[in-house]
């Protein structure tokens, strides 16, 4: 009789362990049944960025805040989720994004043909131009052609590397182009820093002895990226977008810290990035 009561008692813990890990294997992966959208954490919207982009996205007293984080945010109270802000090294978010550790990328990445092979990309949330900055002092390179043998930082993985490499065949790369802007300063450290001229300017605001070189080389068109395997997930995240920038949700955002709606840019005749 003994033997048959511990034999019931185990095999109700058994029940009881499946049970939970079941409940486990659903906290992981849901499908909103309206949008039919897939999110790697239920009731959540998970989206990554670098989190050393700064005024983009960066912590401050242990909080991850910024322009990208802020968008992210206001695009899961629209779509009715929990946002759930992630950083992840600009280097490798790609993969992290195809490996289903998050469900989108809101870090500034700008849409490319060739990344759009990897993942689908939303309409843009902002325009901005890739600019070379160099130190204060710097009375040497006023043009992209003088940099040729000249050293260039740049973030590795972005959209600066290329060019970089074309107009220089000593680049020096960063996990961070604030760090790289600082670096400009440290006398015979760097020649120049390609970056976005938004984030140029805010080093500049913040005291940064640098100064821009000529005008934007191009246009960028950051964007939204989502797995391919989940395009309502993309649809949906237009769709909120398109709703934040109806309401002036949006237009709130960007002049809290830019002072202007970077989506408001002249585009005819523009050299848009591909």
């Amino acid at each position: 009789m003994k033997k048959i009561k511990m034999m019931i008692l185990l095999l109700a813990a058994s029940v009881l362990v499946l049970a939970a890990c079941g409940t486990d294997e659903e906290k992981t992966s849901d499908t909103t049944e309206d949008q039919g959208y897939k999110l790697v954490n239920k009731g959540k919207f998970t989206f990554a960025a670098s989190g050393v982009y700064k005024p983009f996205s960066f912590e401050e007293d242990g909080k991850l805040t910024g322009f990208d984080i802020e968008i992210g945010n206001a695009l899961a109270e629209k779509m009715g989720l929990e946002a759930n802000p992630v950083t992840n090294p600009f280097e490798t978010i790609l993969q992290g994004l195809v490996g289903n550790k998050f469900d989108a990328i809101i870090g500034s990445m700008a849409y490319t043909k060739e990344r759009a092979e990897q993942a689908d990309f939303t309409e843009p949330y902002y325009y901005s131009g890739g600019m070379i900055f160099v130190a204060k002092d710097n009375e040497e390179i006023t043009s992209p052609e003088d940099l040729d043998g000249k050293k260039i930082g740049v973030v590795a993985q972005s959209t600066y590397e290329e060019p970089a490499k074309e107009l220089s065949d000593d680049v020096q790369y960063y996990s961070s182009d604030v760090v790289a802007l600082k670096d400009l300063t440290v006398k015979g450290r760097l020649d120049a820093v390609i970056t976005a001229d938004i984030v140029g300017y805010e080093a500049i605001d913040n005291g940064f002895e640098i100064k821009e070189v000529d005008k934007p080389m191009w246009v960028e068109q950051p964007s939204i990226a989502v797995n391919k395997e989940n395009p309502e997930l993309t649809k949906a995240l237009d769709e909120a977008l398109q709703e934040m920038m109806d309401d002036g949700t949006y237009e709130e955002i960007s002049d809290k810290w830019f002072g202007r709606n970077l989506l408001d840019i002249d585009l005819e005749g523009v050299e848009l990035l591909e």
